[in-house]
């Protein structure tokens, strides 16, 4: 029988995948497949019936769905209207829609809630690490002001040089009298 010189370690790591514990085992294959469900699926379309709910677009149309029924209703011949006057079957209707609508539209409205939280936090993080910057550049600002107070100026190097100059002058004129 060969000898295995690998560490208890090695030995462990190099196991069949299938007796390993810290890799997940591959799917079994099923013969009916199931759906993926995405939770958000339902959030996106209530979203995009919120937005419609929400254009000009949707009231001219419920508009004009209205006045047909109306008109259709009123002068069709008899045979053929479905709601008699009081209307009873377009007010249930719209009072359906209502009822979905309203819904739909608290829904969106949360998503959007939790979205702009999401943006403020992000947003309040910026702020204060641009603040923080901020307070850096200043404080480096104040230490650089600091350090040229003690530099050197050009104007004042040439004050300086000037009146070496005039010294070194008064000094030759000096020399070539004695």
């Amino acid at each position: 029988m060969p000898r295995d010189d690998r560490s208890t370690d090695e030995r462990r790591l190099t196991r069949p995948a299938a007796d390993r514990l810290d890799i997940p085992r591959e799917l079994r294959r099923t013969i009916v497949r199931r759906r993926a469900y995405d939770a958000d699926a339902f959030g996106r379309l209530s979203e995009r019936i919120a937005r419609f709910l929400g254009t000009g677009q949707f009231l001219v149309y419920m508009t004009a769905t209205i006045v047909f029924w109306v008109v259709w209703n009123i002068f069709a011949p008899e045979h053929l209207r479905w709601d008699q006057y009081p209307f009873i079957f377009l007010t249930l209707a719209l009072s359906l829609q209502a009822s979905y609508a309203a819904p739909l539209i608290l829904l969106a409205q949360n998503r959007q809630e939790s979205r702009d939280r999401v943006q403020y936090e992000r947003d309040r993080d910026v702020d204060a690490r641009t603040r923080a910057d901020m307070e850096f550049l200043a404080r480096e600002m104040a230490s650089l002001r600091m350090s040229v107070g003690e530099v050197a100026t050009r104007d004042f190097l040439r004050s300086e040089l000037r009146s070496l100059l005039a010294e070194l002058e008064l000094k030759d004129r000096e020399d070539d009298r004695v």
